[in-house]
């Protein structure tokens, strides 16, 4: 049996290797259809390549919901331990788009390395948990397992609705409840915290239907564009004040809700927008539900409609509601809790934030889930990086857990 600092030797001497794989799997985009992409296929294809050593490796594909001609996959690769349940470590294969591509420095789809920092839309998010948690198994491979199994799931859907991802692999019973879950897809400086709960994600559109006219004729019309405006202003405030609480244990501590996407109204600038829209995303304490914050959101809309004479139509998007926090007692907390300690020297606090990675599934079927990993600040932003020292210092943490619950079989 390997001695734990030669499994953390290994891990470091395949610096080298971490960063030419993370550069070819960040040069195939993985862009859900509804964000004009094609799916994770090929970088699936990609990453197959590279699980060697385990006892299977399987592939499960599912029809994309907007397009079935996709299809979207889900890899989850285990070594056989002796003892029941699988340690496993959750990460998404699915990036966001680049955005406005005048805001990178490099292409967000040819990735640089420099300075310690590899540059690419989906290093951060979640390309440093694929590759740690990679070369992590790659240290544990080689050894007889005393204890649980070792697995690796790489998922797809993450950033759109899960439902061809974890949702998908839950459902159909890839998980057990003697299984331990790992889901890296949260960050915090030197890995100080772990991501123990998470907030309720709603997410909500309004379409707002006015008349269109003339700009120097606005009584004839009704400006969709000020209803609007108007509308999203009062909303706001009713919100904060309908709901203010605070929890000291969630990051930030209190509900948000906050206007995010909005598509443009009319060409020109001398006609009044008889259409307009917007989207929000609301993250809940679980002290609200997300019925009673809708049910606000409807009856300011219904007020604003009588008073304007424009119709609002608010329609949910998507929903997560907040599952049971993980235990701080479980033996996956504290063996992820020794891992960072061994590793960083200082123990992580268990925190809870907006929300929303795949732990939140597990809790919702009763399963405890871990999120953590050293970083984070740059996950869908232009010139979003991964820092190649904490990818290095993520893979040693994991395979020390891996260590103590497969190796040695705590």
């Amino acid at each position: 049996m390997k001695s734990l600092d030669e499994v953390f030797s290994q891990v470091e001497s395949s610096e080298r290797s971490m960063v030419e794989t993370m550069i070819g799997m960040i040069r195939i985009p993985a862009l859900a259809p509804s964000n004009g992409g094609d799916g994770e296929g090929r970088k699936a294809d990609y990453l197959m390549s590279m699980l060697e050593g385990f006892d299977s490796v399987e592939r499960v594909d599912v029809p994309d919901e907007d397009d079935p001609s996709v299809m979207r996959p889900n890899i989850l690769a285990r070594k056989n331990g002796r003892k029941k349940g699988t340690v496993w470590i959750v990460a998404h294969m699915d990036v966001v788009p680049a955005g406005d591509p005048s805001l990178w420095t490099n292409p967000p789809f040819d990735p640089v390395y420099k300075d310690g920092k590899i540059y690419g839309r989906g290093t951060e998010d979640n390309g440093q948990s694929v590759i740690s948690s990679m070369f992590a198994s790659k240290a544990i491979l080689g050894q007889d397992l005393q204890g649980m199994s070792l697995g690796v799931a790489y998922v797809a859907d993450e950033e759109t609705t899960s439902r061809m991802g974890i949702e998908y692999l839950l459902d159909h019973g890839f998980f057990t409840e003697d299984d331990i879950i790992m889901v890296p897809d949260w960050g915090s400086p030197g890995g100080s915290m772990v991501e123990v709960a998470e907030k309720t994600l709603v997410w909500l559109k309004f379409d707002f239907e006015g008349k269109t006219t003339h700009g120097s004729t606005p009584d004839r019309g009704i400006n969709a564009y000020r209803v609007s405006t108007l509308f999203l202003a009062d909303l706001l405030g009713v919100l904060e004040r309908r709901f203010p609480a605070e929890d000291p244990m969630y990051m930030p501590p209190r509900s948000t809700f906050e206007p995010t996407k909005r598509p443009g109204t009319v060409e020109n600038v001398n006609t009044i927008p008889g259409h307009d829209e917007f989207s929000m995303d609301m993250r809940l304490l679980p002290s609200y539900t997300a019925d009673e914050v809708i049910s606000v959101v409807r009856a300011l809309a219904d007020e604003h409609s009588r008073r304007t004479g424009a119709r609002i139509i608010v329609s949910e998007i998507q929903r997560h509601v907040a599952g049971t926090p993980s235990s701080t007692e479980s033996i996956g907390f504290n063996a992820l809790r020794d891992a960072v300690e061994k590793v960083t020297g200082k123990a992580p606090a268990a925190v809870g934030v907006g929300g929303a990675t795949c732990a939140n599934f597990f809790r919702t079927r009763g399963l405890n889930a871990y999120v953590w990993q050293c970083g984070g600040g740059t996950l869908h932003a232009p010139d979003e990086h991964v820092v190649v020292s904490n990818m290095i210092t993520d893979a040693k943490v994991f395979a020390a857990l891996y260590y103590d619950l497969c190796v040695v079989g705590r």
